[in-house]
């Protein structure tokens, strides 16, 4: 009996360290809609922006954008981020780059009206990743951008987290988190106290957003590095 090849899922980070290169990566957020479409074997996938410090503020960041994107299976999902000509002229701007691969074992909601997301049956006994996208109502934003900068410093004192950033589709409206724990264990137990428990109870009692989807992922492997290294290795040595 064959398995069928898995959905993979990417994530690209690119920094920009240049004037030109910033320039250039706001640039490409509307120019590269037009290229991103015409990748082979390429499914959903979406340019985003980041906040600064780790992405959880409203304040653009722009030294860092991403890309993320769905395949048929992990071979042509590595295969097409390492050849495809968009990919690399990002790579060419970029002062560093990093990728991370990704299996869908869990998911939830929509994302600009989709289920993108197709999910496999995992043994998570490995790093996971989480991953939430939400259209927040307009009506909210500014207790929604009071809520984040708790949530954020809880996630940055957690020990456990590998790797965490803020993305987004569109300022302010399009928020994206994503973070890669060691297991389960370790992601929920930050799910569980404090302040991401209080900002869940809010969304579900006000009704804060449009549109929400909630995902995991097994992490899959990498390429490239991020701040001089690949956050996996955190793992490795631990």
């Amino acid at each position: 009996m064959t398995t069928s090849p898995s959905q993979t899922v990417s994530l690209s980070f690119f920094r920009f360290s240049r004037a030109s290169a910033r320039f250039w990566a706001f640039w490409m957020m509307a120019r590269a809609r037009c290229s991103m479409g015409k990748v082979p074997d390429i499914q959903f996938w979406k340019l985003c922006g980041s906040g600064t410090g780790e992405g959880f503020t409203p304040l653009p960041n722009t030294a860092v954008y991403a890309i993320l994107a769905t395949w048929p299976d992990a071979e042509t999902a590595r295969d097409r981020i390492a050849s495809a000509s968009i990919f690399n002229e990002y790579r060419t701007h970029a002062s560093e780059d990093w990728t991370v691969f990704l299996t869908p074992t869990s998911a939830r909601g929509n994302w600009s009206g989709t289920t993108p997301f197709t999910v496999q049956p995992a043994n998570e006994t490995g790093p996971l990743a989480a991953l939430t996208r939400a259209t927040i109502k307009p009506s909210i934003l500014l207790r929604f951008w009071r809520r984040v900068p708790n949530i954020s410093n809880s996630i940055g004192r957690d020990p456990n987290v590998v790797f965490k950033i803020g993305i987004g589709e569109v300022p302010w409206l399009h928020q994206v988190t994503f973070s890669i724990w060691p297991d389960a264990n370790a992601m929920a137990g930050f799910a569980r106290p404090g302040h991401p428990a209080e900002a869940i109870k809010a969304v579900r009692r006000e009704g804060w957003f449009r549109e929400e989807l909630y995902a995991r992922f097994a992490v899959h492997s990498d390429s490239g590095t991020w701040n001089g290294t690949s956050p996996l290795t955190a793992m490795e040595t631990s």
